[in-house]
C-alpha cells in the first residue's frame, strides 16, 4: 500500500514529499550528504502555518506551509 498524506490550511498545502525534501534540502545546504540521514522527523503546526523538522536527533529547523 502507498500513502500519501497532503496538510492543507487556509488555502495552502504541502504534502508529506514535500515536506521531506525541504528538510532534506536544508540538511545539504548546511553541508550534509542525503544519505547519511538516518531519522527525520516533521512536526507540522498549521496555526503558525510552520512545519519543523529534526535530523538524525540533532539538526533541527522549519519552514513555512
Amino acid at each position: 500500500m502507498k500513502a500519501n498524506v497532503v496538510l492543507q490550511f487556509q488555502g495552502r498545502e504541502k504534502s508529506e514529499e514535500e515536506m521531506i525534501k525541504e528538510a532534506q534540502q536544508a540538511w545539504k545546504d548546511a553541508g550534509r550528504k542525503v544519505a547519511d540521514i538516518k531519522s527525520l522527523r516533521l512536526y507540522a503546526k498549521p496555526e503558525e502555518a510552520m512545519v519543523y523538522y529534526v535530523i538524525n536527533d540533532d539538526f533541527e529547523g522549519s519552514f513555512g506551509i
